[in-house]
């Protein structure tokens, strides 16, 4: 293999970066959306094309030598945003961490270094790859040199070689400027000829060869007007020619041999990726480097192996890691356990620690204070196992969660990494990854483990103290740890599910699904693969002849929203729609809540994630109870196979009426909303009787749920557009709905306006109990990015209020029923609603106690209201 020089044009991918990503910065205020984009291409090319010489060009300035031939070229640019400018020295410093030479030269551009060093390279014999968003650039390709020029955004390129710009430009590389000579460039201000496009001049360059062969044969040339543009701008060709030719001769100080390139120090990218904030690529390099070379970076630790647990190893502040292997530990078995304090470190097999009294003592004793890093499934784990651990202080998972939501990598490498505490490997390193996981060798599994408990005992004072200066510590101590827990009981418990009663339904499906694929063919005429696009699309539209909505790379679009447009088009539709609701109820709900019944108990144990979304709300998984899909008939019945656990019990299931509603009255202040709610006013006709001007007995179920919709359509920041889809209106009328909405609910309206710029100022918007969603999109320069932030920063309190109403309500309920001495315990919290079991003599204390507890855990502005049912299943609780 030859070797391979790459120059990389600066300017033209930094360019091109800032433009393509939306305006970001870190958490100094530093502009950084054009250096991560430029980083990413970095890293490919790095990845891609093993350079053995690299050189990042720049453009010195302003003023070039071709300002002498011609003072407005480049003239009419507009000026550098500021964003970007201050963007060009952050991304130089980043080529030194990366040990990558850059090269500018007074009075020259990025492409005469290029042109010039590919020069000499191709002298030298090597193969050589420059990469722009500028198609000046393929004057440069040969059977040496290859052009990667950037398409959409940077992530997208076409490599030019001399067949390829033949195809796609209509000449050879040679012929490229001449090219431009003739069409001009209105991005650099260069003329060329009046009415000479792409095709025109390389129909000319076909016919003749060269701009002197054309201007040596005018006569040849045919078209009047072209003609006549020809001769009177040859004077202006030939200088667009001029301008537009890269100088392969600049008198360039720095040689082929200079920019040999050896690859990088992990330790200084890593730095300088924390500095910028660049988290998600932390990962990406850390993961390139052998677990040996990675082991000599870490800070040296010291550890014991215990052969025994002793009462000295406990402190009473101890860190302990309780490793099992994947992320379902409900299933999975400790695979080991770390345990750190200011003594020492030890590791513990699982047989020696869950064998011994004292660990169990210790574990059980809430004087004994515990940090962990996911309390959850700490408890749940040695709950398995027969041990209760209580005194939990510290959940560094959730401190990580809070001060970073919209981060996706809680875990605790990444979070080590981003405190700059050099201690602990990824996962991948020592599991490896996908296919290839495994349990590594004991030493190198302990030294992990132990590894993560030090970080885990070394960050806590550092989390607590930033939960503290972002006056978070109370959200994190008073609700979501102790959240934690009572998610680890309901998960340890479960919930029953009725097998046969599921292989019922499933079956009952199955005979529904077959009877729509046989109503399917007699509409259509024949059989065909209905889950086929190919096969279904020429029945739709040219079988039937129904209207073409959308076209794809492969035919015609079947998706779900081509289909909802078609509806009342043909009898088909309908059924098709329903066809695809019902095998989706079958395969993700029916057979896939069959998977995940324990054999042994025959419940469910679903996952609570308490670290995954940004607004604060609770989902699960494994499986996700929350989306069972409630609107079809047939997806609700589903939740009759939910049964309480014990004989002459009964699911209790209660909800709160309209909560992110009346959080948005608690929070606007708005009179209108506050008085409808006080006085126990359905909001929907309310809002109906103030937007259409009629009296309560006059407004018509349509006028109620135009009312809804809108109602719901503000608490999510809903545009005309979105309004028109959701009632079936044009948009002039959904602005006008819109807009009459914020004629009456004023206090709303301000609300809106006020929140969008107080996240403008911070960067970030809080809920009632101080939960953050940062919103760095919410200057960007796009306009669609930052409308979708606006409307995030409008909506984000709203349900993140709720959500923390929600999970109060739990810790205060859990804690009342432990006052009452009840059986009742809490199975599911799905959204705005808690399931319970109870026996048949606690119900009548549970009506009373739940709604109580529920509507009084927070007070708002305006009562919350809760409503509740009881039954033999989910189902019939509802």
């Amino acid at each position: 293999m030859s070797d391979k020089f790459v120059l990389i044009d600066g300017n033209s991918i930094l360019y091109r970066a800032f433009f393509a990503l939306p305006l970001l910065n870190n958490d100094k205020g530093v502009y950084t959306n054009a250096v991560y984009g430029f980083t990413t291409m970095l890293l490919k090319i790095l990845e891609e094309e093993k350079p053995s010489h690299l050189l990042v060009a720049f453009d010195a300035g302003k003023t070039t030598f071709r300002h002498e031939t011609y003072k407005e070229y480049k003239g009419g640019r507009q000026k550098t945003p500021p964003e970007l400018s201050e963007q060009f020295p952050v991304v130089k410093e980043l080529l030194n961490a990366f040990q990558i030479k850059h090269y500018e030269l007074d009075q020259y551009e990025a492409d005469d270094i290029i042109g010039t060093l590919s020069e000499q390279a191709k002298e030298q014999g090597l193969d050589v790859v420059v990469v722009s968003g500028d198609k000046d650039m393929l004057q440069l390709v040969s059977d040496k040199v290859t052009v990667h020029v950037t398409k959409k955004g940077i992530s997208d390129v076409d490599a030019y070689t001399p067949s390829f710009v033949e195809e796609k430009m209509g000449v050879r590389p040679e012929q490229i400027i001449d090219l431009k000579a003739l069409m001009g460039d209105s991005s650099d201000n260069i003329p060329g000829v009046p009415g000479v496009g792409q095709k025109t001049a390389a129909k000319l360059l076909k016919q003749f060869g060269s701009l002197e062969q054309l201007f040596e044969n005018l006569d040849d040339v045919s078209g009047k007007k072209l003609k006549e543009n020809l001769t009177n701008h040859k004077d202006d060709a030939f200088m667009s020619r001029e301008l537009a030719t890269i100088n392969r001769n600049s008198p360039i100080e720095i040689t082929v041999n200079d920019v040999l390139y050896n690859g990088y120090e992990e330790r200084k990218v890593l730095q300088i990726f924390k500095e910028l904030g660049f988290q998600s690529l932390l990962d990406r390099i850390s993961g390139q480097k052998d677990d040996s070379e990675g082991k000599d970076e870490l800070e040296e630790i010291n550890f014991t192996v215990a052969a025994e647990v002793t009462e000295e190893m406990f402190t009473g502040e101890d860190a302990i890691v309780i490793e099992i292997f994947g992320e379902n530990y409900h299933q999975e078995k400790i695979l080991g356990i770390g345990l750190v304090n200011d003594k020492g470190a030890y590791y513990l097999e699982p047989e020696t620690a869950l064998s011994s009294s004292l660990f169990q003592q210790w574990a059980e004793d809430p004087a004994m204070k515990k940090y962990v890093f996911d309390a959850k499934q700490s408890v749940v784990s040695l709950l398995r196992e027969g041990v209760a651990m209580k005194g939990i202080t510290f959940d560094l998972l959730l401190a990580s969660y809070l001060l970073n939501p919209s981060d996706n990598n809680h875990d605790i490498p990444a979070i080590s990494n981003r405190m700059e505490k050099n201690v602990v490997l990824f996962d991948e390193e020592v599991y490896g990854k996908g296919a290839k996981r495994s349990v590594p060798e004991k030493d190198v599994l302990a030294e992990h483990i132990v590894r993560k408990a030090k970080a885990l005992y070394e960050l806590r004072d550092e989390m607590t103290e930033r939960l503290k200066e972002n006056e978070q510590y109370e959200l994190f101590k008073e609700l979501e740890m102790p959240l934690a827990l009572i998610l680890g009981k309901m998960e340890h418990q479960g919930v029953l599910v009725d097998k046969n009663r599921l292989k019922e339904m499933g079956e009952d499906l199955r005979a529904r699904i077959g009877q729509l694929e046989q109503d399917i063919y007699n509409l259509a005429g024949q059989e065909f693969n209905i889950n086929s696009p190919k096969q279904l699309g020429p029945i739709l539209f040219e079988k039937l002849g129904l209207p073409v909505i959308k076209k794809t790379k492969t035919g015609y679009s079947t998706a779900a929203d081509v289909l909802e447009q078609l509806k009342n088009e043909h009898d088909i539709i309908p059924k098709l729609l329903l066809y695809r609701q019902l095998q989706k109820l079958q395969s993700t709900y029916i057979e896939g809540l069959l998977k995940v019944i324990h054999q042994d108990t025959n419940k469910v144990h679903t996952r609570f994630n308490q670290a995954l979304t940004q607004t604060g709300r609770l989902s699960s998984v494994d499986p996700n109870l929350q989306n069972i899909p409630i609107r079809l008939e047939e997806g609700r019945k589903i939740r009759r196979a939910f049964v309480p656990s014990e004989e002459n019990w009964f699911i209790f299931a209660a909800d709160y009426s309209q909560i992110e509603l009346r959080v948005l009255a608690h929070i606007s202040g708005d009179e209108k909303l506050i008085e409808a709610f006080k006085n126990n006013m359905d909001i929907h006709t309310k809002t109906a009787m103030d937007v259409f001007h009629v009296s309560e007995d006059e407004v018509t179920p349509n006028m109620r749920r135009q009312a809804k919709a809108v109602n719901f359509g503000i608490v999510y920041g809903i545009s005309d557009y979105g309004l028109s889809q959701n009632l079936g209106i044009t948009r002039k009328e959904a602005k006008q709905f819109i807009d009459k909405y914020f004629e009456i609910y004023t206090g709303v309206k301000e609300y809106m306006e006020e929140i969008v710029r107080e996240a403008k100022l911070n960067g970030y918007v809080s809920t009632i109990m101080n939960r953050r969603r940062y919103l760095p999109d919410i200057t960007s320069r796009n306009f669609n990015v930052r409308s979708f932030a606006e409307r995030t920063a409008m909506n984000s309190p709203i349900q993140g209020s709720a959500a923390d109403i929600i999970k109060k309500a739990m810790i205060d309920l859990d804690g009342k029923l432990k006052e009452e001495n009840l059986q009742a315990r809490m199975l599911l919290q799905v959204h705005d609603e808690l399931i319970l079991e109870a026996p048949k003599e606690e119900l009548d204390k549970l009506k009373e106690i739940v709604p109580a507890v529920m509507e009084n855990t927070v007070q708002l502005e305006v009562p919350l209201k809760v409503d509740y049912a009881y039954g033999d299943s989910w189902f019939d609780a509802k």
